[in-house]
């Protein structure tokens, strides 16, 4: 056997048996598979002149760590305008725009992403509030949630937006004022895309060239895969173009979306479309919605938000989405489906139990269910596809933010049952959802522990008791995520004849405290046996 790698001097850490193994080496073969494991002196004897040996001095190699849910290249594009993350109120937002305004050239656009609903208070979500400083401004600023934005006045008038509009997704909307003028509130895909197709788009290399930038931090933070949920516009093209360049640094599953109104051969398409791919990605499965955010109030909820709101499903017909779950089933084709309100959650489960079969379907997000819906998760096989920054950045404790306020006490008590669903049976996956919240997988597996907002970890934590161990976090997104995806015989454990996507870090996960777990060092990043990230350290 040759050995493509070699790592010697290290800790491993098995996410399955959940301790250390009494080896300190491996050898990785030409194939990308572990080959075999051992003590530093027989592990270094499979070396030849070609073989990469890495002294790891001490350090801790895991199974890689895979994010469950994330947009890559949607969230390279997103990200690359005005970061309004950090604004906590709406003086800090109309700063953030003046400074970019002034960065303009005449008739250029403003794009600006991760606005936070809360910095708006107890008032209506608008643009309002940023009329003088967006005067005659074209733009475009999508709250945190990636499911609404605010367009300013100049970027509607160029639209042609000037009222009402009706959607085949049910819960999209311009919404208008009192005397019908959009307010600059978009919700949903269907009317945020009135504006984005008239705003300037960056050329194919640029969003090539920034989708691999992204891809390398995801992998200098130690990502060796994630589960891709949206196939939109050219994606499979760049992820094909990167993969055939050898540019391509994490292992991707992606599931394209199908939409409300997505007819007989749309669907067959999505079916045909199922294992293509190339050497570190491939079409596995299908994303569909069944509501969009509580924030913006177009969840589906059992009873509607305090301002009368979420009380509708995302497609019209919630039969239709039962149908073409249906289909997807006997096809073969496994199903993730968005569901953050208890309503759309149990219809999703509703649909997936009529479908009758044993494949690994997934509910993304469950914010908010009832006791009478956890067991349902174990009892269908249905993975729980968890986002617990979500809940760390977005909620405060004392239920004094726009989710919270809109769900009431009762069911914002009930937010994020990580806990409740892990003790209940279901197999938990744990992602960030980029690039709505951070990417770095120790930041995700750190609020999963600690439940705090990560920009002030002195803040008490998020219904606490939804904690999950760092064990737990750990197979969130190793073994969880390997079994989520069917591949389970060949990922998510250190073991012999697995795949060499590998991370090591500095120190323990298991025993660094959660607050500190995000600042460790990631010190080497391997996929298929090849380095995608080097630290410092090695």
């Amino acid at each position: 056997m040759r050995a493509r790698l070699v790592l010697t001097s290290a800790r491993l850490l098995d996410p399955g048996a959940g301790s250390f193994l009494p080896q300190t080496a491996l050898a990785v073969s030409d194939d990308g598979r572990i080959a075999a494991l051992g003590d530093d002196r027989e592990i270094r004897a499979l070396a030849d002149a070609r073989t990469e040996v890495v002294d790891l001095k001490g350090a801790v190699v895991t199974s890689g760590l895979v994010d469950g849910h994330l947009h890559p290249v949607t969230g390279a594009e997103l990200t690359h305008g005005l970061d309004l993350s950090h604004c906590a109120g709406l003086a800090d937002v109309r700063a953030a725009l003046a400074g970019a305004v002034r960065e303009l050239g005449r008739g250029d656009w403003l794009f600006g992403w991760g606005l936070d609903p809360n910095v708006f208070g107890d008032e209506p979500v608008s643009v309002a509030p940023f009329d003088t400083v967006l005067d005659g401004v074209p733009a475009f600023l999508l709250l945190f949630d990636a499911h609404s934005a605010l367009a300013s006045r100049r970027a509607l008038e160029l639209a042609g937006v000037d009222g009402p509009r009706t959607f085949d997704q049910a819960s999209a909307e311009i919404v208008c004022d009192e005397q019908g003028r959009p307010t600059g509130l978009l919700q949903e895909d269907a009317a945020c895309e009135l504006v984005e197709r008239v705003a300037p788009r960056p050329t194919h290399a640029e969003r090539r060239d920034r989708l691999a930038a992204a891809l390398r931090s995801m992998a200098a933070a130690g990502l060796t895969g994630g589960h891709v949920m949206d196939a939109n516009g050219d994606s499979l093209a760049l992820l094909a173009e990167l993969d055939e360049a050898g540019q391509l640094p994490l292992r991707l599953r992606v599931a394209p979306w199908c939409q409300p109104g997505t007819g007989p051969d749309g669907v067959q398409a999505l079916i045909a479309q199922q294992k293509t791919g190339g050497a570190l990605w491939k079409v596995d499965g299908v994303k569909l919605f069944m509501d969009g955010t509580i924030d913006n109030g177009t969840a589906w909820l059992e009873r509607p938000d305090c301002h009368g709101e979420s009380t509708a499903a995302f497609w019209p017909d919630p039969a239709a989405y039962t149908r073409v779950i249906g289909e997807l089933a006997r096809a073969g084709v496994p199903t993730a489906t968005h569901a953050i309100g208890d309503a759309a959650v149990r219809h999703a489960l509703d649909a997936i139990e009529r479908t009758g079969t044993s494949l690994r379907h997934r509910v993304e997000h469950i914010e908010t269910v009832p006791d009478d819906t956890l067991h349902r998760f174990a009892e269908l096989g249905v993975i729980a596809s968890m986002q617990p920054t979500h809940c760390c950045d977005f909620t405060r404790a004392d239920h004094t933010d726009n989710w919270s306020r809109r769900l009431g006490e009762e069911r914002a008590a009930r937010a994020w049952r990580c806990r409740d669903l892990w003790d209940s049976g279901a197999t938990v996956v744990l992602g960030s959802d980029w690039p709505i919240a951070p990417f770095p997988p120790l930041g995700v597996m750190a609020g999963a522990r600690h439940r705090r907002p990560t920009r002030d970890l002195t803040q008490p934590p998020h219904a606490p008791e939804q904690a999950l161990t760092a064990l737990e976090a750990l197979r969130g997104m190793t073994v969880n995520a390997a079994f989520a995806a069917a591949e389970e015989h060949e990922a998510g454990r250190l073991t012999v004849g697995h795949r060499a996507d590998l991370t090591v870090l500095a120190s323990d996960p298991l025993t660094t405290p959660a607050e500190d777990l995000p600042q460790v060092p990631v010190v080497l990043t391997t996929v298929d046996g090849r380095v995608t990230h080097r630290g410092t350290e090695v």
